[in-house]
């Protein structure tokens, strides 16, 4: 057997990490998305500017808020980024609100591919990031669903992380939370924040959406939102709902059911730091080991 250095002298556990304390305000908007695209956009441009008012720092809209969410979709209410109408609407309300708008994801269309896509606007309307789904939900589940978003969609290559009130933030889309490689590598880039549009149908929902939530928060060590659509039984996809908030702690903070509704929370950093401390499993990882790395620093933006 190979002779090792012990943990207890190992310099990655002598190293304390430095935490930027504060917090946010974050509002979760699970909107009611019909087949009008622009009542659609319009419904999200009036609870963000609710929220504002009841002082909100981040506000997170749901997967495909703009449009019905299936593949027979995509095309038919896809749009380029920055300059779709949809996009258009959000830079001004993140402007007219002054607050930063995770825009949930829109169908986006790019040369002749479609990506499933989420963009983020400052304070100001500029675009502060932009995130295409990286993996696609294709999922087969006898005599429940069968889906393949692969047939109409291209997957992204670049992690995206972007900051707000000096927290970072990193992002995922709805099935890219079943991927704890990726939630690491943005937790490793300082994340205290991982922010999930979704929109979990009635057969993993209630098994899973939740769980690998609170998995993610426990696991990193930090918050996990997750926004969802509200529930429509006559859509042709049936969303589960349930926008939830988690704790570093791993507990449901703060959730929804599945009717319209908006939750409003605070995301506090002292909790972030609370947990490492206590626990202090991110310096006692045997990184000599194993380890999640970043195969191409270009990935990151």
């Amino acid at each position: 057997m190979c002779a090792s250095t012990t943990d207890a002298v190992h310099p990655r556990f002598t190293k304390k990490p430095v935490y930027a304390l504060g917090g946010l305000k974050i509002a979760l908007l699970q909107l009611a998305v019909g087949p009008d695209k622009s009542k659609n956009i319009e419904r999200a441009v009036k609870e963000i500017h609710s929220v504002k008012e009841k002082g909100a720092q981040l506000v997170v809209l749901p997967e495909c808020f703009n449009s019905p969410y299936g593949t027979k979709y995509f095309a038919e209410y896809a749009e380029e980024v920055p300059t779709g109408a949809t996009c258009r609407a959000l830079s001004k309300v993140a402007a007219e609100a002054g607050l930063c708008v995770v825009g949930g994801t829109v169908p986006e269309r790019c040369g002749d591919r479609l990506y499933n896509t989420c963009t983020v606007w400052d304070s100001s309307g500029k675009l502060l990031a932009q995130y295409r789904k990286m993996h696609l939900f294709d999922i087969d589940i006898p005599n429940k669903i069968t889906f393949k978003e692969s047939e109409v969609l291209s997957a992204g290559d670049q992690l995206a992380i972007f900051e707000c009130q000096g927290i970072k933030v990193g992002l995922g889309i709805c099935y890219d939370l079943r991927f704890p490689e990726q939630a690491r590598l943005m937790a490793n880039e300082g994340c205290s924040l991982l922010v999930y549009p979704g929109a979990f149908n009635m057969a993993t929902g209630p098994r899973h959406w939740e769980l690998l939530g609170r998995a993610r928060a426990a696991d990193l060590q930090l918050w996990v939102a997750l926004a969802s659509p509200a529930r429509d039984p006559a859509a042709d996809y049936v969303a589960w709902g349930h926008s939830a908030l988690l704790d570093p702690w791993g507990a449901v903070a703060h959730t929804l059911a599945h009717e319209p509704a908006t939750l409003l929370a605070d995301v506090d950093l002292a909790t972030v730091e609370e947990v490492r401390e206590q626990i202090p499993i991110r310096r006692q990882r045997r990184t000599d080991i194993y380890d999640t790395i970043l195969k191409c620093q270009s990935n990151l933006r």
